[in-house]
């Protein structure tokens, strides 16, 4: 593959991981609960909260890794190192996002934090989407289910769903002994029927945003 065409690549991939943090972003904007994967490092900097969310991001990424690494041992791919330039990339695009979006007002109605919900649904699901079309960057919580599916021979979207409710159990734990209450510190919600609404409505989304984007983005992904 050329020069341009791995740049092209890693550029629609990188578009996609903006759109993701921005759906992140979005979810926490929202303050009715955000997407599993970004539980633990969103209660994170509730407790240190002079490490940014996007710091504990990479930080839980490179632990992904790390597990990968334990559960495959020798079978672990060199390629699989790509995952770390992804994880500092996602970390600071998450920082920015969430810097975007304190410079909004929104009100604080449950009617808007609804709508804010289901544009983080909307934002992710596409972002999602380009992010793997590009075929460049692979973020680590992704590819850790992929990792346990393959080695437990269990479907990913089973092994999908009982990680990203390990991570949620994971949060309520955690602000439950830092904050006394399991769903956030009381005045910011982690983990709350935002969290539902983007676990379960995402995936079904892309039923609906992964063939538009096959037909507008698709012709332009070089081929490997």
């Amino acid at each position: 593959m050329s020069i341009k065409n791995i740049a092209i690549r890693y550029g629609i991939s990188t578009f996609g991981l903006i759109l993701v943090a921005l759906g992140v972003a979005l979810s926490i904007k929202s303050n009715l609960g955000i997407a599993p994967p970004s539980c633990p490092p969103t209660v994170l900097n509730l407790r240190w909260g002079g490490i940014s969310v996007g710091t504990f991001t990479w930080i839980s990424h490179l632990f992904f890794i790390l597990v990968q690494l334990l559960i495959l041992r020798k079978d672990f791919k060199a390629s699989y190192l790509m995952q770390i330039p992804a994880a500092f990339v996602f970390g600071y695009l998450c920082d920015g996002a969430i810097w975007l979006m304190d410079a909004g007002n929104f009100s604080a109605s449950y009617p808007v934090q609804i709508l804010l919900s289901l544009a983080a649904v909307l934002i992710t699901a596409i972002g999602i989407k380009i992010e793997i079309m590009g075929g460049g960057w692979v973020l680590a919580g992704d590819m850790t289910a992929e990792v346990i599916s393959i080695v437990t021979r269990k479907p990913f979207g089973t092994v999908k769903v009982f990680f990203d409710l390990t991570l949620v159990a994971l949060t309520c734990l955690f602000a439950y002994i830092c904050f006394a209450n399991p769903f956030g510190d009381g005045t910011v919600f982690i983990v709350r029927e935002g969290t539902i609404i983007l676990a379960v409505l995402t995936g079904i989304c892309m039923r609906f945003t992964d063939p538009v984007l096959d037909r507008l983005i698709g012709p332009l992904v070089p081929e490997k």
